[in-house]
């Protein structure tokens, strides 16, 4: 096969990359709107325990953030790449076992709980070692752009993904929809080999992950805030359509993934040309608008158009933060950085799971998007803080 002209080789690895994370995310994809579904309808269980079984796969993630980005940094990114994808399978295979024993509910949430666990392992070496294997491909100066098409992968697979799990549940079950997913990050994992590997810095001097996570703390928490919203359209939106006795359920993630890639699209090169925190300062306002409206929705209409707005602004906020926090440290410490930067974000995906499903019991589904729109403008208020901190240090 040979390149055309205007695309070099290094253009050529990342958008196989980013197939590669494509692919095996619809791993994640598929179960994210499912798992609730499953929980509630055939295991019998509250929406508490819904939440926890989507928001556990994040605290896994969370916990292993500290370990997975020194992995990366030491032994190499397509070593921890390959190892997150063998991870995403098994998850998934262990999820399946857990709709077979759906008979008996305690057991098959324990065995639930099990393979999510192994899904969000899986989820912090692929986050991490897919980025730092992209950046080391194309180079730290189109770092945001790596970070803008990672991103539309993911949540592309996201858009895609949710929808036909809520169809396969329907037509299939959980079981066999689990082993679907199991299928996918195989796939991926032979795309891998037609990559170029990248340098590991085995020996580099390191200073503590504390320490790292301290450099990047407001960036980190911006993104942490953000996240609320998305974690609670990923866990809640087909619930609430369901308790609303709305149609077109499975179109909240479609609506959410579709705007968050048509911006990563269009202006994913932005965050390089303008600045992280501007760019960051105008997404946040559209997600909290988006939330805005999903809560109050009298229609599906308007809450697929929140769906669709929050994702317009949840977009660039990932990618715009995390231009900042590459060019904050040394290159043998991205991957521990990213690590650190990302687990931000699973601490948003983590806690809203079960405390929104907490609050969604008593309170109803709507109000887990007024959480949302909070979350979103807290994460407003720190960004126009920093950009007022860079404009007097830049005076």
């Amino acid at each position: 096969m040979t390149l055309s002209p205007s695309r070099s080789p290094a253009d050529h690895h990342l958008w196989l990359l980013t197939a590669v994370l494509f692919i095996s995310y619809l791993c994640v994809a598929i179960p994210l709107p499912i798992v609730p579904v499953f929980v509630t309808a055939q295991l019998g269980m509250s929406n508490l325990f819904a939440g926890l079984g989507v928001g556990i796969a994040f605290l896994a993630t969370i916990l292993s953030r500290g370990v997975v980005g020194p992995f990366t940094d030491r032994r190499g990114a397509p070593l921890a790449a390959r190892r997150g994808l063998v991870l995403y399978a098994a998850g998934a295979g262990v999820s399946l076992v857990a709709g077979l024993l759906a008979g008996t509910p305690l057991v098959a949430f324990i065995v639930l709980l099990t393979g999510r666990l192994l899904v969000g392992l899986g989820e912090s070496l692929i986050t991490v070692s897919i980025v730092s294997w992209g950046v080391g491909i194309v180079g730290p100066t189109r770092s945001s752009r790596v970070l803008a098409v990672m991103g539309a992968a993911m949540y592309g697979a996201l858009a895609i993904g949710g929808p036909i799990g809520v169809v396969l549940i329907d037509r299939i079950g959980f079981a066999a929809t689990m082993a679907i997913a199991a299928l996918l990050p195989g796939i991926g994992w032979l795309m891998t080999l037609r990559l170029p590997a990248v340098a590991a810095h085995p020996d580099a001097a390191r200073p503590s992950f504390v320490s790292i996570v301290g450099r990047i703390f407001w960036h980190g928490s911006i993104v942490g805030l953000q996240g609320i919203g998305f974690a609670a359209i990923g866990a809640f939106f087909v619930l609430y359509f369901r308790d609303q006795h709305w149609s077109f359920a499975g179109l909240g993630l479609t609506a959410f993934g579709g705007g968050f890639v048509l911006v990563r699209v269009l202006f994913g090169h932005t965050p390089d040309r303008a600045g992280g925190l501007p760019v960051a300062i105008v997404s946040l306002s559209v997600e909290t608008i988006g939330q805005v409206l999903i809560w109050t929705a009298p229609h599906p209409a308007f809450a697929l158009a929140g769906a669709f707005l929050t994702g317009l602004g949840c977009s660039m906020v990932f990618p715009a933060m995390g231009r900042e926090v590459i060019r904050l440290v040394e290159p043998h410490l991205r991957g521990t950085a990213l690590g650190g930067f990302a687990a931000f974000q699973d601490v948003a995906y983590g806690l809203t799971g079960p405390l929104a499903g907490l609050l969604a019991d008593r309170a109803g589904y709507s109000r887990v998007y007024l959480i949302g729109a909070i979350g979103a403008a807290a994460a407003l208020a720190v960004a126009l803080h920093l950009r007022r901190k860079q404009d007097h240090s830049e005076a």
